[in-house]
């Protein structure tokens, strides 16, 4: 074997080991190689630098996924998470979950305060968490699920908790429903002291973590599936061209928002605030997300993207095609 082969075949071993959690029994099947060959291939790698805190590629071209999409999208650092051919749309959500973790491990610090938007995708990569103690860090969730089918089912409250178990940190909850009847009573609830000291944390975050959500994805995104909008409501959402959300807050597929009724009445924070944030994470997987995702890009709604292979193929495909 020449040394670019090599090279070329430790890195992909090396990112399928370390940013995507597989086992090296499980690199070998996937790959057609024999397990101490996939060893020799690890130790290969960390040996001539290929490996430190992050995995290095020397042969990443301009041309692959990730980089043309950077080139279409200026600002946005994009990571593509590669998966097996002809794999399940669940693997790949699990490959995207453990891929977001490793990256989490390498943006955190001590004293941070984290904002998550709850949903599947987010829920995925609390479990894909290893456990790692950090000092100080705040996990403050960003838009609110009060309603009686989530209090039973524990489902915002356990991915909250189980990422601050996980950094040792604290995690801080937000008891307001998801969405208000009325823009009046939001107002109101906002002027509440214990209501404005979770604002506040989410207004101080040094990062936010979120998906986009979507009706159409393979698993209906959350707030779609959860009850939380009544047909009246999803009615009016095909009406004004909304195509998804990001913590519950709704966007056209031109990437823009003002003017939707429905944001007066969210409990998450204003995209204004999500665009102009200088430090965000938005981890996306499956087909049935790439009209939103192309939407959020559109509108300048993150900094950086973490997606699976074939949803940023997609996506790139209906670019090319519009």
């Amino acid at each position: 074997m020449n040394s670019a082969v090599q090279t070329t075949l430790a890195v992909q071993v090396a990112r399928l080991y370390y940013h995507q959690g597989l086992t090296t029994g499980e690199i070998a099947a996937e790959l057609g190689l024999s397990r101490p060959k996939v060893s020799r291939l690890l130790s290969f790698a960390r040996e001539s630098g290929l490996v430190e805190i992050r995995i290095h590629d020397p042969a990443v071209q301009p041309q692959t996924l990730a980089g043309q999409l950077q080139d279409l999208f200026s600002g946005v650092e994009v990571q593509v998470v590669g998966v097996p051919p002809g794999s399940a749309e669940d693997e790949w959500l699990g490959r995207v979950a453990h891929a977001a973790a490793a990256t989490l491990d390498t943006l955190l610090r001590p004293g941070m305060t984290v904002g998550l938007a709850w949903g599947n995708t987010l829920d995925a990569v609390s479990h894909a968490l290893t456990p790692r103690r950090l000092g100080g860090l705040d996990f403050v969730q960003l838009n609110g699920s009060a309603n009686i089918q989530e209090l039973v089912s524990g489902f915002v409250t356990d991915t909250l908790t189980r990422f601050a178990r996980n950094y040792g940190g604290r995690a801080h909850l937000f008891p307001v429903p998801t969405f208000f009847d009325d823009p009046h009573t939001k107002d109101m609830m906002w002027r509440e002291r214990s209501v404005r000291q979770v604002l506040d944390l989410q207004g101080r975050a040094d990062l936010l973590v979120y998906s986009v959500g979507s009706p159409h994805a393979g698993r209906p995104s959350h707030v779609y599936a959860a009850g939380s909008l009544d047909d009246h409501e999803k009615a009016e959402l095909d009406q004004l061209g909304v195509v998804g959300d990001i913590a519950t807050v709704f966007f056209r597929a031109d990437g823009s928002w003002k003017g939707l009724p429905i944001n007066a009445r969210a409990s998450g924070p204003g995209l204004d605030f999500v665009a102009g944030h200088p430090n965000t994470l938005c981890v996306v997987s499956g087909l049935g997300k790439v009209g939103v995702l192309q939407a959020a890009l559109r509108g300048g709604l993150m900094r950086r993207l973490l997606v699976d292979e074939p949803t940023a193929a997609e996506l790139l495909r209906r670019i090319e095609e519009a």
